[in-house]
């Protein structure tokens, strides 16, 4: 380890500011350009030190467990707290801008939908029972060190006020001093957990663990390794005003504002199709909305996710048809040839995107396609192949649902 002073020329990609050297670039947490500090380096590692020169966009962190100063946080949940508001939306935004081009893609980019404090729905917490106490609280940035947490500023006040709660039901599954995941999900008949990586219970300990939940207040349902534990009342969430009871773990959107965003621009874009392909489909979250408008076809490989997008569309008065199809779309992609009745398609891939999907959509005569991304570089890739096939983006969207970090979501446009 040495140290050294230097000068941050830009932020990365992954929000750490980057300083030139003789021997390449060094990355260095919390720092944000224009700043001078004084950092003890590891290879290409920086830690701050102190700040000889400090950026006019650094603010105060919003949370204690950021990091007193706002360098060197403890807290591994936020990397960006200490970027102020403007110069936070024009970063993210411009990661969708530079994605883009580094496939020769130049649309016009949107101003970045904004996300706010305390709208975080969906959070995964790590957790450790230690000899005095039970952790509850987020992994260190590159450790496996759990800072527990007393605040989150990001997430829901619903979820923050039954923190413990929460820590009550962990406490009575763990079974040892092994770290495991608790998954937490709002929903509007109270928190769904999921809690992963806890080796088997005794029937004692899980009779124990029962009881501990139904003694608590505002919990719907707890899994253990995928299992239901125990489900006191099932959880529902609103897509567009049908309910859905997600399964176990399943995927939802981390907060309401971004998923409604996303789900106007979609909306807007299909306009007055009469037949949609939704793939990737998940619960329902687009599905069950653009059934208000028209028929539409869903798709996904989660046999649990599909079944609770089919059982709310059956049991929800007013909607166009809606049809089912289990279908693994990595493996299997949906052909060219059958996408001839559709005249919209809309996907919503996981980080990975849709490369092999995209090649047999270029090739469809679908007028318009409503692209979702929770990665920009892939949805650039897929983008590129649609491009390729005759397509023209008509927009792009970034949407920020993961407050102070570097992840942005983005919603594209497309026409033949």
């Amino acid at each position: 380890m040495s140290t050294e002073t230097v000068t941050i020329e830009k932020l990365g990609a992954q929000g750490d500011g980057i300083a030139g050297s003789a021997g390449g670039p060094v990355y260095v947490p919390f720092s944000l350009p224009g700043e001078t500090v004084a950092i003890a380096r590891v290879k290409n590692q920086g830690t701050i030190m102190s700040i000889a020169t400090a950026s006019p966009d650094r603010q105060e962190p919003a949370c204690r467990h950021f990091g007193p100063d706002g360098i060197n946080g403890t807290c591994g949940g936020c990397t960006l707290q200490h970027l102020a508001d403007g110069p936070y939306r024009a970063f993210k935004r411009q990661l969708v801008v530079d994605a883009l081009k580094s496939k020769g893609l130049t649309p016009e980019v949107g101003e970045i939908v904004p996300a706010r404090p305390g709208e975080r729905r969906r959070v995964v917490f790590a957790a450790r029972k230690t000899e005095k106490d039970m952790l509850i609280g987020f992994n260190q940035a590159e450790s496996h060190h759990i800072v527990a947490i007393e605040e989150c500023p990001i997430s829901s006040a619903g979820i923050i006020a039954r923190l413990p709660a929460i820590k009550a039901i962990a406490a009575s599954l763990a079974t040892n001093a092994e770290p495991f995941r608790v998954a937490v999900l709002e929903t509007l008949s109270g928190l769904d957990l999921a809690i992963d990586e806890i080796k088997k219970l005794s029937d004692p300990q899980r009779r124990k663990a029962i009881e501990t939940v139904l003694g608590l207040r505002g919990i719907a349902r707890v899994t253990l390794n995928g299992e239901i534990l125990v489900e006191p009342a099932k959880p529902i969430i609103d897509f567009g005003g049908v309910e859905v009871s997600p399964p176990a773990g399943g995927f939802a959107q981390a907060t309401k504002p971004a998923e409604e965003a996303m789900v106007e621009l979609v909306l807007a874009h299909v306009g007055k199709a009469k037949r949609i392909a939704d793939l990737f489909a998940g619960a329902g979250t687009f599905s069950l909305r653009l059934a208000r408008i028209s028929r539409v076809h869903a798709v996904e490989a989660e046999a649990a996710a599909l079944a609770a997008l089919d059982q709310a569309a059956r049991k929800t008065q007013g909607l166009k048809p809606v049809s089912v199809e289990k279908r693994d779309l990595f493996r299997r992609p949906v052909m060219t040839q059958e996408f001839k009745p559709y005249d919209a398609v809309v996907f919503d891939p996981p980080r990975a995107g849709a490369e092999f999907q995209c090649r047999e959509l270029a090739r469809s005569a679908v007028k318009k396609i409503a692209a979702v991304s929770c990665n920009p570089l892939t949805l650039a890739r897929d983008l590129a192949i649609l491009v390729e096939g005759g397509y023209r983006i008509t927009g792009v969207t970034p949407i920020d649902q993961f407050l102070w970090t570097s992840h942005v979501e983005v919603v594209a446009t497309l026409e033949k």
